[in-house]
């Protein structure tokens, strides 16, 4: 949930870095895996209170809350994200809605039909719009509106800024049909994916011209096509206002008003308690409150046994009436504040849950999955058997639990990068990696070079009589010496896991020498792991303190050029940033972050060395280094389940001899300084589910290409890891009109996908939104688009929105 931040572009790059040669790559089980039938796996139900629409008023205000204005309602733009995305879809006709099982589906409200007429000599697609369709400003949808979207996204005009031209560069020419209602769409080259294309739909006045497209579209719609139209757009109050479409020719919006509202992840819950807002996207704490309010509905005013306060023991508070009615008059006067102080809290806590009772919580799982992330630019990573050692170790199943476990969810890994459980053609691929096996993964790790005492060895390129040796041969016996010392000492720790370091003074000598050996360790238990992880960690700001990247050298090897994400790819930056929550408005690290010994988040002076962890117990290395991974999370309070996942990882890797240095990092910068820059060794991240995935995987998994400069050039694919064979199923599937045999392909470039072992497809992340219990036809959506005409109250008494009632 973090901001994906990426510089515009639209040309479409892949080839020939080699992070993998397919010839290589050895998969042993991917045949067996690549085939077959689909399983059977059934997504979870969307949760949105259903309700026929004569049983929903009519009339009424909704406040629905986003993470932020949209910063344009262009959503070909780079920079349109999740805020855009809901707007435009009751502003703007989507011709292929995604239906509950994640399947696009025929929209009546602007299309009779729409289907191919043609594959052979070239394919054709043959529109034909709703003869109600019309713009708000009365002239019917048409033709013109086709071929000025063409035109604008097919890539080779510069002049509109687009973010990505799939599928459109494709389209050899877009002809009139019987009438302006008949669109007749020849392609140069197939193209399966063809219903992603016109969704959304602008009107020629807005693509007609780059000025409109670049600019104008950003901050307003003047002519749109949907149940709604756009009323104002207020930068002070953050607010986006919508108004029932008068010229609308399908169900008529029960709402008069439809509101979307910036609140920020953290003020959710107050915003919901005060009546701002009447539908929010929540976390599980806030999700918990509700539940709890609802519970203690019927506690005839008896004093809450959560929240502030009721942490307080019988004795603890007796001790603080003492206190405040003491002799000492500072005492005193220090517990009466902090008792006013906790009065307050309690009674403000307490009205919240008052006003929370009167919402719901409707749950089910997002339209996106949450992965692991491994970097195979450079670094221990970058040997894709140390990559599949990662993938072996971790337990799936658990992580899993971890997250949707306690909200009641199903807790099943997802098995595919490309589908989701529940959409056709979904099969779990995930036998082409093989399954967790401690043993496995370690052989592997072996047979890439990394052993017990390889941390001690010195580099394999090291010649005797080097000129260090000559320039002073007494330090070079001497560091010869110690590396024999570290050698025996880890031996002996092999042989006896007890912790020695504090038995007696007489150790103190021998545990000086490990230390100054860096080989603190093999005699460490669980508990000194994890301390020894603490110690390693770092918040990581904004400027060069401990920790932060050094930013990119332009013209040089290391840099890295990102391209522009395609559509629906884009919003994936929302939705990081609801996963990872905020930090607060000082900077603060949420209290449950703050480690023993000073203030989380605080930096030590300049020139502070880092602190060197201590080596967990049986740590790996080679030529004289430790295999340790950099992994980089959000530190948001909203992140904490993150967290735990990532947490839950690092003891994972742990047990078989890979140590993590874990980095939290500020939400705002995650994405853009981490992730997309590669930053990181390890990372958590989400990608959304779509229909089309050999056009929205396409760039997630594109084998990245290195430009002439020596930079390397990225798609979506943050792990740098791909292959030509990948890149190949891909483009076979695009262009495969046949839906069953594109669902083949799909698999087995799946299957590719898991044997790479770039990305690890963890669990689909949950969806939790906060509902006003009274409202119809709105909640967690699961795959489906949002039917914005079918939203309202379920009767006349409910009518209002949350202020009103306060009124």
């Amino acid at each position: 949930m973090s901001h994906v931040g990426v510089p515009r572009g639209t040309v479409r790059k892949r080839r020939s870095l080699a992070l993998l040669t397919a010839g290589v790559l050895t998969i042993p089980v991917l045949a067996g895996c690549s085939s077959g039938g689909e399983e059977t796996a059934r997504g979870v139900p969307q949760d949105i209170a259903p309700a026929a629409r004569e049983t929903v008023a009519d009339g009424s205000t909704v406040n629905w809350a986003v993470d932020a204005l949209p910063a344009t309602f262009n959503a070909f733009q780079a920079d349109a994200d999740s805020a855009t995305t809901r707007i435009t879809g009751a502003l703007l006709p989507t011709l292929f809605p995604m239906d509950r099982t994640g399947q696009p589906k025929l929209n009546p409200d602007y299309l009779e039909s729409a289907k191919v007429i043609e594959r052979e000599p070239k394919q054709v697609v043959l529109y034909k719009l709703n003869q109600q369709a019309v713009w708000s400003d009365g002239r019917e949808i048409g033709a013109p509106d086709f071929v000025a979207q063409w035109r604008a996204l097919r890539g080779k005009d510069s002049a509109f800024w687009t973010a990505r031209n799939a599928g459109y560069e494709r389209i050899e020419k877009i002809e009139r049909g019987a009438d302006d209602l008949q669109v007749r769409v020849t392609f140069s080259k197939p193209y399966a994916d063809w219903r992603a294309l016109f969704s959304p739909l602008y009107p020629k006045e807005i693509t007609g011209s780059p000025d409109a497209f670049n600019d104008g579209a950003r901050t307003t719609l003047k002519n749109t096509a949907g149940p709604f139209v756009l009323r104002s757009v207020s930068k002070s109050k953050g607010t986006v206002t919508l108004a029932r479409n008068p010229r609308w020719w399908g169900d008529r919006a029960k709402l008069d008003t439809l509101v979307f509202r910036a609140v920020a992840a953290k003020d959710r819950t107050q915003a919901l308690a005060d009546g701002t807002v009447d539908v929010a996207d929540i976390d599980a704490a806030t999700a918990d409150r509700i539940t709890l309010a609802r519970r203690d509905r019927g506690n005839n005013g008896q004093p809450l046994n959560h929240g502030p306060g009721s942490e307080i023991t019988p004795a603890q508070a007796l001790r603080s009436w003492a206190q405040a009615h003491g002799s000492d008059e500072d005492v005193a006067e220090i517990a009466q504040a902090a008792r006013e102080r906790n009065r307050k809290a309690v009674v403000a806590y307490a009205a919240e849950q008052k006003a929370l009772r009167d919402f719901a919580v409707r749950k089910s799982l997002e339209p996106a999955y949450t992965q692991l992330a491994l970097n195979g630019e450079s670094g221990p990573l970058a040997d894709d058997r140390v990559r599949r050692a990662v993938a072996r170790a971790l337990d799936r199943e658990e992580l899993a639990r971890t997250v949707l476990g306690p909200l009641g969810l199903p807790a099943k890994p997802l098995g595919s990068h490309l589908v989701l459980a529940g959409q056709p053609g979904y099969k779990d691929g995930s036998g082409a990696l093989g399954e967790q096996n401690t043993k496995e993964a370690q052989a592997l790790l072996a047979d890439a070079g990394w052993t017990r005492g390889g941390a001690a060895e010195p580099p394999k390129d090291t010649k005797a009589g080097s000129e260090a040796d000559k320039k002073d041969g007494k330090d070079g016996k001497d560091a010869e010496a110690d590396a024999e010392k570290k050698t025996a000492d880890d031996a002996e720790a092999d042989k006896d896991s007890t912790d020695k370091a504090d038995k007696d003074s007489a150790d103190n000598e021998a545990a000086a020498e490990r230390k100054k050996a860096d080989q603190a360790s093999a005699d460490r238990d669980s508990e000194d792991s994890a301390a020894s992880r603490d110690e390693g960690l770092y918040i990581v700001g904004d400027d060069n303190k401990p920790g932060a990247p050094a930013p990119a050298t332009v013209g040089s090897a290391s840099a890295v050029h990102v391209l522009a994400p395609a559509r629906t790819a884009a919003v994936q930056g929302t939705a990081l940033l609801r996963q990872a929550g905020l930090l607060g408005e000082d900077g603060a690290v949420a209290a449950t972050d703050k480690q023993p010994g000073g203030a989380a988040g605080a930096y030590a002076p300049v020139g502070t060395a880092a602190p060197a962890p201590a080596a967990a117990k049986g740590q790996l290395g080679k030529d004289g280094k430790t295999l340790t991974l950099r992994f980089v999370l959000p530190s948001g309070p909203g992140s904490q389940s993150l967290r735990s996942v990532g947490d839950k990882i690092a003891v994972m890797l742990e047990k078989i001899g890979i140590g993590t240095e874990i980095t939290k990092v500020p939400d705002e910068s995650y994405f853009k300084d981490h992730i997309a820059s590669g930053a990181y060794d390890l990372a958590l991240y989400s990608w959304p589910a779509t229909a089309y995935p050999a056009t929205d995987g396409r760039p997630i998994y594109a084998k990245p290409e290195p430009a002439t400069d020596g930079s390397l050039l990225v798609e979506q694919n943050y792990t740098r890891v791909g292959t030509d064979h990948i890149d190949q199923l891909f483009d076979k599937a695009a262009a495969e009109l046949d839906e069953k045999a594109a669902r083949e392909l799909m698999k087995q470039a799946d299957a590719r996908i898991w044997a790479a072992a770039g990305s690890i497809p963890l669990f689909q992340r949950p969806q939790l939104v906060a509902v006003d219990k009274k409202l119809a036809n709105v909640g967690a959506f699961g795959f489906a688009a949002p039917r914005y005409q079918d939203i309202g109250f379920k009767n006349r008494q409910a009518a209002g929105s949350p202020a009103d009632r306060k009124k």
